[in-house]
């Protein structure tokens, strides 16, 4: 009976594994189909995204959107700004150095010394003028003044390095070259204005030693003015081609002093004629005459204008090219 009882449990037994066994293998199954239902409805899925993109492959023009992207713009200011912030930090950089408050006195003690002392002076005219003035003020503006004014507007920015700088910066050429430039006016105007100082001194206040002929006076500085706008730009010119300040100093004193000077060849009498007019004709000295006597000349205007635009070109032209270097 023992024997029985042991063969009934074995063979129980194997049927229960069996039984175990289908139903792994139908559980299998079961997820082997569930599966390859997911991929089937993936492929679907893919089919149809295709067909919307075929649709919208297949519609007419006028329902698909081709309207142009918008472009991101660069939020630069405007030229205006660019030149007028330039100009500031120039005007900055004039007025922390020793040298602009050294040029400007002892432009103003040399004035004084000449006009008072030279020859006699303003006592030995004996009449109310500011003719004397005149005489020595643009010398002294093509030798000394604005040379010195403008040796560095662009020589030193390629001597420390920074004008590499500042031409990869958003900024454009015309904006660095006009910027240095109105600054080394402006500081050069300032010098002019000072000098407004003695005519004030002597015929308004605190003396009065007669009438003088303000009309004429302001027209001759409105001379100097004109003057001083053509050196400053041939100063910048010369300032653009070197990274010594020293050349700059000596090419733009050389120039000016030069072009000034041959007003007083034309006056020779060997130069009369056509060679006296022509000389005369690019001469600093014959075209600041007229502002001397009073007289606006339209001419002696766009003279003045016309090299001074030439001159900023020429210095546009040469910084422009440091970027092909």
């Amino acid at each position: 009976m023992s024997s029985e009882s042991t063969l009934e449990k074995a063979t129980k037994d194997k049927s229960r594994a069996a039984e175990e066994a289908e139903e792994r293998d139908e559980d299998e199954e079961d997820e082997d189909e569930r599966d390859e239902g997911s991929d089937s409805d993936d492929g679907d899925s893919d089919d149809g995204d295709g067909g919307n993109s075929d649709d919208v492959a297949t519609k007419p023009l006028s329902m698909v959107d081709t309207s142009p992207r918008e472009k991101a713009a660069l939020d630069r200011p405007s030229s205006l700004a660019m030149t007028w912030t330039i100009t500031r930090r120039e005007l900055a950089a004039y007025f922390n150095s020793v040298i602009t408050y050294i040029v400007i006195s002892a432009s103003m003690v040399g004035l004084g010394l000449f006009f008072y002392m030279y020859k006699g002076g303003f006592w030995q005219v004996d009449r109310v003028t500011m003719q004397r003035m005149f005489d020595f003020l643009p010398f002294a503006l093509c030798f000394l003044v604005i040379p010195l004014f403008t040796m560095r507007t662009l020589s030193d920015e390629k001597r420390v390095g920074t004008i590499e700088l500042l031409i990869t910066m958003p900024v454009k050429d015309s904006e660095v070259i006009l910027g240095k430039y109105f600054a080394a006016l402006a500081i050069v105007t300032v010098q002019l204005a000072l000098v407004v100082l003695y005519p004030i001194a002597m015929f308004k206040w605190p003396w009065h030693l007669g009438e003088l002929d303000w009309g004429a006076f302001w027209v001759g500085m409105a001379g100097l003015f004109f003057l001083s706008a053509t050196g400053t730009a041939v100063g910048l010119m010369y300032s653009s081609f070197t990274e010594s300040q020293i050349l700059s100093f000596f090419a733009t004193m050389l120039t000016l002093t030069a072009i000034y000077a041959l007003g007083m060849l034309s006056a020779v009498e060997s130069l009369q004629g056509w060679p006296g007019d022509a000389i005369s004709f690019i001469s600093l000295q014959s075209r600041f005459e007229p502002f001397a006597r009073g007289l606006l000349d339209s001419r002696a205007i766009v003279y003045f204008v016309s090299i001074a635009v030439l001159c900023l070109a020429v210095a546009f032209h040469a910084l422009e090219r440091r970027k092909w270097t």
